[in-house]
């Protein structure tokens, strides 16, 4: 299948932090990144976040292995008999995606890219395999929450919920927790 992420790769995912600038009274005075991205536990979010995340995202996460086969069928169907293309990706393969990037799958040959396409969603479930059987279902939407880009700089659920709403991921109300769900899949371009 080509490059793909190895064993050390998946239980040492790369991700870039901001570095914080704190004054000797303990206050944050500012901040340099490249992507804006503060860690957070899965504990410091509030559970209404993490219910709204899983029923809109994957609401098999917790009895599959990567990849959802129902969801898969289902997209399948919809794309043969109505032409309707929706996603059946899991929060596992969208962490495979964000964790590892795809490569450019353009090409001057008609439909190859297609082609691509297919095997690069091939190794993205390999790897989405790979990272079920190495981590804990809350390890794994601990990795996602702090690597997913939400829009304005924002990567990551803390660094979404202080630019957004001003507040740490634990004090989110469930109006917006949805909200920065819904961010996920459509978030703003501008940096």
């Amino acid at each position: 299948f080509g490059k793909s992420p190895g064993f050390y790769t998946i239980m040492n995912p790369e991700t870039h932090e901001a570095s914080e600038i704190y004054s000797a009274d303990g206050v944050m005075i500012g901040k340099y990144f490249n992507e804006n991205r503060t860690p957070v536990k899965y504990e410091e979010v509030n559970p209404a976040f993490w219910k709204a995340l899983i029923d809109t995202e994957d609401e098999r996460f917790y009895s599959h292995h990567g990849i959802d086969y129902p969801g898969l069928i289902g997209a399948v169907k919809d794309a043969v008999l109505h032409h309707d293309a929706r996603g059946a990706s899991t929060i596992t393969q969208q962490l495979a995606k964000t964790l590892y990037p795809r490569a450019d799958v353009s090409s001057r040959i008609p439909g190859f890219s297609k082609v691509k396409m297919v095997w690069i969603k091939l190794k993205e479930w390999i790897t989405a395999v790979k990272l079920e059987r190495d981590y804990t279902k809350d390890e794994i939407l601990d990795m996602y929450l702090n690597a997913v880009f939400f829009g304005s700089s924002a990567y990551g659920v803390r660094a979404a919920s202080q630019t957004f709403f001003a507040k740490e991921p634990a004090e989110l109300t469930v109006e917006e927790s949805a909200t920065l769900v819904g961010m996920v899949n459509k978030p703003t371009r501008y940096n």
